[in-house]
Order: C-alpha cells, then structure tokens, then sequence
C-alpha cells in the first residue's frame, strides 16, 4: 500500500457513506472536510515522527491501531470511538487543531463542531492504515542483508542484554515493534512527492 492506496481506501465510497451517517452529515461535507484537513492530519504525522519527544510514543500508537481489522471499511467505521478518534486528531494536529478545523468547516459550510466530529471519525481509519503501512515496510526493511556496522551494533546489544540480570530484563521498558529509529524514513517515503491537495481532489471527485 503506497500513499496513493491509503488515500483511495480513506476515502472510498463505502469510508464517506459511513462517515456521513455516524455525523449526520451529507456525503459532499464530508468530502470537502476531508479534503481540506487529511493533507494537515498527515502533515502532523510526519511531524510526530520527526520529533524526538514524540516519536516513541507515535510509533506505539502506529502498533496499536495496525492491529485493527480494517479490510470492512464500513465495519471498521460504524464502530469507531469518536472520543479516541479526537484525541488523535489532537494529537496529529497540535496547537494548530482548532485552525485546520475552522478552515475544514468554512470549506464544507458546516460549523467547526460537526466538522470536528467529521475527523473524528475519519482519523482511527488514519492511524490504522498508516499503521499497517509502516508495519509492512519495517518487516521488509528486516528481511535485508545488514550491513556490517549494523551487524556490530546487533551484537553490542545482544552482548548488553545478556550482561542484565533477569530482574533488570523484566523491568526494561517494553519496545514495540515500530521501529522509532526508523518511523521518521518511512513516513518521509510515504509522504515524499506527493501532491496531497491535487491527489485528494482527484479522488474526491472536487473540481
């Protein structure tokens, strides 16, 4: 899946029929909040990446959403938490929440609530295909042939690892398997050279 699936499945008939209906919203609104605030919302996931302070915790949220079962588009949405679904969009967006919202509801004419709550919902469908997506990447970025200086480093660690005492291994923070060392590439490649605004009006069918 490359960003161009990703965008296709988020924003897929059955994904806005659904949206639609779990905001009381018609189709077109929420097409035109989403086309208006998705380029924002991938923007701050790149940027959680990209930051040192966040990027564990980023790529612990990427694992958890990952695990979901999104192949029923419609399933998947019909039971999204909408409370979660706005922590993330809060999280992804930052300071600059209540601006990308104000200008995802003066797009679609709605007012800042019902496009808020838009996100809301389309936001879980985000973080669990990015998920999926950085997950398939890292496996294959495993299955390469390492190179000699990362040979090194994996036997400096096995070395230190096996130098603990089982006591201090049970209590060592457990790391998930995204990468954080690696989430900053990946998400950069995903998002690298791509026209967002051009592509989702494309798919959105917004001239």
């Amino acid at each position: 899946m490359d960003i161009n699936e990703l965008m296709e499945k988020m924003l897929s008939r059955d994904s806005i029929k659904k949206i639609s209906q779990r905001t009381g919203t018609t189709q077109t609104d929420v097409k035109k909040v989403l086309a208006s605030a998705l380029p924002s919302l991938l923007t701050g996931a790149e940027q959680q990446a990209n930051d040192t302070s966040t990027v564990e915790g980023f790529a612990g949220a990427l694992e958890n959403h990952s695990k979901a079962d999104a192949s029923d588009v419609v399933a998947f949405l019909n039971n999204v938490d909408m409370e979660d679904g706005g922590k993330i969009v809060g999280h992804l967006l930052g300071s600059g929440r209540d601006d990308t919202t104000k200008k995802a509801a003066a797009a679609s004419g709605l007012n800042a609530t019902r496009a808020g709550s838009i996100l809301s919902v389309a936001a879980p469908l985000l973080m669990t295909l990015l998920g999926q997506q950085t997950s398939q990447a890292q496996q294959q970025s495993n299955v390469l042939p390492l190179s000699q200086t990362q040979q090194q480093s994996n036997l400096l660690s096995l070395s230190q690892t096996q130098q603990q005492s089982p006591l201090q291994s049970i209590f060592q923070p457990q790391q998930t398997t995204q990468n954080p060392s690696l989430l900053s590439g990946l998400m950069g490649s995903l998002l690298s050279n791509v026209d967002l605004g051009s592509l989702m009006l494309k798919l959105l069918g917004i001239k």
